[in-house]
């Protein structure tokens, strides 16, 4: 399914989940990793051709260099399709502290692009108004609303507000605050975990408290920013998905700060796959393309993936055990609930020989290279000698 046609603070289609991929600016943030602008130019053009709704593509403030490779995106990525098949031209945003010269450079920034985004974010809870910022409630909201209201008043029509650490926030201040820049002209508003602390049924009874006690909630899309912390964030994304959230934040692979955010792959994928017992909640995520946007992403970052990642790790689709490779080679989906050739995985062998292997295995391979099996009777003995040295056959490919 195509990505919706955009209007900033309405989804038509109340199934519909938009993605916002800020693998540009959170994922580029992670230690160690750093994009130049022109591999950043390639990852937002990937990310168009998988159809993600919107991209923040960085923090233009942080630098000129950032700030020219955001302006880039916007005017390249943020006019033109991608994709020969597609009109889809995404929304391109940048992020903005609560700072008139924040808010300024950003806007100059993004405002080039056919849907052009300002994100401007402050800390909402107790910890960090006091260690950090140093500042009152009333001091936060005030300064939130005047800047949104600010970042309308440069021409901008579509404005997020994002809170901060809003999972340790008080629940009754964070719904105020959002309250206040919903009535300022917030068109998006992001509860975040910042430091990855809650769990599935925490995060959505936050978004379903914020639902029900925020006044004006329902004029805004509620977006969700979900850190990795504990190994959660995808949980809580999806959590937040089924208690009302519209707009997901995520990254390809999960990079981000410290152990990083909720995966789109992951993300997009339980959404596909699980459509049903999701309630019909869906993407516009075209996901033949997450492989390649994967190992793009790596490649620039450095960043090597474990080989058991969900869904793009190089074993997420192999076999080594015996009883499993029969299994596969019977009947595939006896062992393998996600269809590879949805990710772009090319439908080529996965098993692999190894000292777990069994026989099934051994005659499916020889048969592939055009071996007679009759060398399996006649060295029936020696089947536990071959398996002991691992023959990684057919790595993932596109």
């Amino acid at each position: 399914m195509a990505p919706l046609p955009y209007t900033p603070n309405h989804i038509p289609d109340p199934s519909y989940v938009r993605l916002l991929d800020t693998t540009l600016r959170d994922g580029d943030q992670a230690p160690g990793a750093s994009m130049t602008p022109s591999q950043k130019l390639d990852v937002a053009r990937l990310l168009s051709s998988l159809g993600v709704d919107v991209i923040e593509a960085g923090f233009p403030a942080s630098s000129p260099n950032e700030f020219e490779a955001v302006r880039t995106i916007a005017r390249e990525v943020g006019n033109h399709p991608m994709s020969p098949d597609s009109d889809h031209v995404p929304v391109i945003c940048a992020s903005a502290r609560c700072t008139k010269r924040d808010i300024d450079v950003a806007w100059e920034a993004v405002r080039e692009g056919r849907w052009p985004r300002v994100v401007t974010f402050i800390a909402t809870s107790d910890m960090h108004l006091e260690h950090k910022l140093r500042k009152t409630r009333e001091e936060v909201v005030k300064s939130a609303t005047e800047m949104v209201k600010y970042a309308r008043s440069l021409g901008c029509h579509d404005v997020g507000f994002a809170a901060e650490d809003a999972a340790r926030s008080d629940r009754k201040f964070l719904s105020h605050v959002f309250e206040e820049v919903i009535k300022a002209g917030a068109t998006t508003i992001t509860v975040t975990d910042t430091v990855g602390c809650t769990l599935p049924f925490e995060f959505g009874d936050l978004i379903k408290y914020l639902k029900s006690n925020t006044k004006g909630i329902e004029n805004v899309i509620i977006s969700t920013h979900c850190h990795n912390d504990i190994g959660l964030s995808t949980a809580n994304t999806l959590a937040g998905v089924l208690a009302g959230a519209r707009q997901v934040e995520v990254t390809i692979n999960g990079i981000g700060e410290r152990a990083g955010n909720a995966a789109l792959e992951e993300v997009v994928m339980a959404m596909k796959s699980r459509k049903e017992v999701l309630g019909g909640l869906h993407t516009g995520i075209n996901t033949v393309h997450i492989l390649a946007a994967s190992k793009m992403v790596s490649e620039y970052t450095g960043f090597h993936l474990q080989p058991h990642k969900a869904i793009v790790g190089i074993n997420a689709f192999r076999h080594e055990s015996g009883i499993h490779q029969d299994g596969v080679l019977k009947f595939r989906k006896t062992y393998e609930f996600l269809s590879p050739e949805d990710i772009g995985l090319s439908d080529v062998s996965r098993i692999v020989l190894g000292k777990h292997s069994g026989r099934h295995a051994l005659k499916s391979r020889l048969k592939e290279i055009n071996l007679s099996s009759e060398i399996v009777r006649k060295h029936d003995k020696n089947l536990n000698l071959i398996g002991s040295y691992t023959l990684y056959h057919s790595p993932m490919s596109a």
